[in-house]
């Protein structure tokens, strides 16, 4: 592969929605616009933000991934050490431009959701940070990696917050939590061999998958506190909670069965996604007011 490649697979093209798609739901929602920085936006939290995330993980975790079997793929690439300092290279020029603008265009309480939201995307990986290896904390900060970018959509079209919208954001955090903490549980073996600890390694995958479990439904429930259509979108955890109860008694010595659930969670990803968008224009048009206040009652 040449080196564009390698480094454009580091970035995990197969996630990049995932990241791009609540600062652009959160950003037209509330202005009801299509503007520059919602396309520039929209395209930072596509690519450069994923380049950074990803990019610098797969940097400094080359020795683990060199032990992890899933590694080389739509999963994550394993840089050769010559790809390190280009790839890091990469990130910061294609972030730096971006970030600079969305400065310049946002206001204080911006600058501190993207303060906030850069810092959990270098913390998760970099040395002398590395929260990936802080039990606990990993799940939290790669939350943070999906959930942010939709705060800062809010926060800079200048949203209303409620206790709805609280709530709702509240459910986005706990999957994402559940999400990471069970992708975590495929990699026991391989994170144990390379001593990096982890909410999995730490718990056990067990104890991790049922963790998991009930982040989702817990996120379910409060999807029920929002208003019409968005208590429908309870119904989107049941699948995932249903997807990991195969591996509800796993234990670490097998737990790389848990890949199978894993490539479930990306192929279910997009279906909620779908299903997500269609209630997002459900109440689109159901709400025919100012947009920051529509957003806030959601």
């Amino acid at each position: 592969m040449s080196t564009f490649s390698q480094v454009l697979l580091s970035s995990r093209p197969l996630s990049w929605i995932n990241t791009a798609f609540p600062f652009a739901a959160g950003y037209l929602l509330t202005t009801r616009e299509v503007d520059l920085t919602f396309v520039l936006g929209t395209l930072y939290f596509l690519i450069p933000y994923n380049l950074a995330m990803y990019g610098i993980n797969d940097v400094f975790d080359y020795e683990s991934d060199l032990r992890n079997p899933r590694k080389g793929g739509v999963e994550g690439a394993v840089l050769s050490r010559k790809l390190h300092r280009p790839t890091l290279i990469a990130a910061a020029a294609t972030n730096i431009p971006f970030l600079v603008y969305l400065v310049i265009v946002g206001s204080p309480l911006s600058w501190l959701v993207l303060a906030i939201s850069v810092f959990a995307v270098i913390a998760y990986s970099a040395p002398k940070l590395r929260f990936k290896e802080r039990p606990f904390v990993d799940s939290l900060t790669s939350s943070t990696h999906f959930v942010s970018p939709a705060v800062y959509g809010l926060v800079l079209a200048g949203a209303f917050f409620t206790p709805a919208l609280w709530a709702l954001l509240a459910a986005y955090f706990l999957w994402g939590v559940a999400s990471h903490a069970f992708g975590a549980v495929q990699d026991i073996v391989a994170d144990r061999e390379a001593s990096i600890a982890s909410i999995a390694t730490v718990i056990g995958g067990r104890q991790t998958v049922r963790f998991a479990f009930f982040a989702y439904v817990l996120g379910g429930i409060l999807m029920l506190f929002t208003t019409w259509p968005g208590p429908l979108a309870a119904l989107l955890a049941v699948p995932y909670a249903l997807s990991v109860l195969p591996f509800w008694s796993i234990t670490d010595a097998d737990a790389e069965r848990a890949n199978a659930g894993w490539h479930r969670f990306l192929y279910l990803n997009f279906a909620t996604g779908f299903l997500v968008t269609l209630l997002l224009i459900w109440y689109w048009v159901i709400t025919p007011l100012p947009g920051f206040y529509l957003v806030g009652t959601f």
